[in-house]
């Protein structure tokens, strides 16, 4: 006989009602039907995804909600596959003692971010023993100096950022890291709706453009993309850093002809009439990644044990994120007010890949944005290599060297063992973009073989 909590058709997890003594199987008959130890195995588990539920939901009406739009058995599946029961008992018993509880963590309110927005109202940082505090920023060079300052334990990174942060790029050398990346895709080419017949990029001359920031995937993905339709970015258009909030009211005001920028804003501007879709920044490299998830160096010196929960803790919301079936949960949990402050509807068109492009259009593009955790060291070596072919590095460059100090990718491999995920091999996965495959071994040949670019 188990004690397991009373279940109820409307709340199949709710753990504040009385306990009552049950066959583990959850059916009125008697215990002895079954092995005792299967009994026990099983009331084991179904207890603890009880008590998971309550910790993850510990608001009775969220958590009712939750349950009534995805059902139990969904609910089931979902932390079967986010918090494998295996997993958490082996993490249980390894966990050490936190140096840090309290954490302050920064972000953009972009749809890049959904892992570690998502972490807090769904209670993945609680269930670490972490209280984290989501600090909304305006924008990356904030973000950058908040981080610098020592004002915020952690945060949302562009990938770059912490690549230039630790070569002293842009501003005061500081060690920082990628512990995971936090999406891949996600981004698009937007123009303003004057410009629907101008879908050539060589008609583009003159054109101003918009990206969050100077070491971003969107400047760096941008410029590739014009230089392989044959304009300089550097003297037939204009590329303008603009807060990524900001976009769509410079592009209504017709400041700005376009914007390579994070969702929600390229659908934001559909959905406001005043741009269209030129372009998925899938179609341009796909499976790229964007944003990171990333601390210091000093950070993670003083506190592993904290940084270990707070990777398991992304590392979790990540793959549920990974999921097109909770996609639609995971647009009504970010869209509130303290987070993204957008309509759900534009949050789903983005997350779901269902979609209206402003040319009359609806696509249906599933990976759309993804959320593949894995900070492959590859990735990190293309982006060096556009900030030499562009000429923010100057001189000789270790690629591999810097790669493999700031991608964490032995951290990520080791955390997702633990969490139950299975980690990839490899260090320096292969891709194309735009067709052409990079050879992350011969970055200086890479960056020669293009027409358009700042070195010799």
């Amino acid at each position: 006989m188990s004690l397991l909590p009373t279940t109820s058709p409307h709340d199949p997890y709710d753990a504040d009602r009385p306990l009552m003594l049950k066959c583990a199987c959850g059916q009125d008959h008697a215990p002895g039907e079954h092995s005792i130890a299967a009994s026990a195995e099983e009331a084991g588990h179904q207890f603890m995804e009880a008590a998971l539920v309550k910790a993850l939901f510990p608001v009775d009406s969220v958590r009712r909600g939750f349950l009534k739009a995805v059902g139990a058995s969904t609910a089931r599946a979902a932390i079967a596959s986010v918090l494998p029961i295996g997993a958490l008992q082996a993490m249980a018993q390894d966990k050490g003692s936190l140096e840090k509880k309290d954490l302050k963590i920064g972000f953009i309110a972009i749809t890049c971010a959904s892992p570690l927005i998502m972490a807090d109202p769904l209670g993945f940082y609680r269930k670490e023993g972490l209280n984290v505090q989501l600090n909304k920023t305006a924008g990356w060079a904030l973000i950058r100096d908040k981080m610098i300052n020592k004002e915020h334990d952690a945060s949302h990174f562009l990938s770059p950022m912490p690549l230039a942060m630790s070569m002293g790029l842009g501003s005061n050398q500081v060690g920082m890291n990628v512990a995971s990346i936090q999406n891949t895709n996600g981004q698009a080419i937007t123009l303003h709706v004057k410009h629907k017949d101008k879908r050539d990029p060589k008609s583009w001359k003159g054109f101003k453009f918009a990206v969050p920031f100077e070491y971003s995937m969107h400047n760096f993905l941008l410029r590739y993309y014009l230089a392989e339709n044959g304009l300089n970015p550097d003297t037939d258009v204009q590329i303008r850093v603009t807060p990524p909030p900001e976009m769509v009211a410079n592009l209504r005001a017709g400041n700005i002809d376009g914007f390579l920028g994070p969702d929600p804003f390229n659908q934001r501007a559909v959905y406001d009439e005043v741009g269209f879709i030129h372009i998925l920044s899938k179609e341009i490299w796909d499976g790229h990644p964007c944003c990171a998830f990333g601390m210091s160096d000093e950070f993670i010196k003083q506190n592993p044990n904290s940084f270990a929960a707070l990777y398991r803790a992304v590392l979790t919301a990540s793959h549920m994120a990974s999921q097109a079936k909770d996609r639609d949960l995971i647009a009504k949990v970010i869209a509130p007010a303290q987070y993204l402050n957008q309509p759900e509807a534009v949050l789903q068109q983005v997350l779901t890949g269902k979609f209206a492009d402003g040319l009359g259009n609806i696509k249906n593009v599933p990976d759309r944005a993804n959320f593949d955790p894995v900070p492959w060291q590859s990735m990190a070596v293309w982006m060096l290599t556009q900030m030499k072919r562009w000429g923010y590095i100057k001189g000789e460059v270790n690629y591999k060297q810097i790669a493999e100090k700031v991608f964490l990718l032995t951290d990520a491999k080791k955390y997702m063992t633990e969490a139950g995920f299975k980690a990839p091999e490899g260090a320096y996965k292969k891709f194309k973009v735009m067709g052409k495959e990079f050879d992350a071994a011969k970055p200086e040949e890479y960056i020669k073989s293009f027409a358009i670019n700042k070195i010799a």
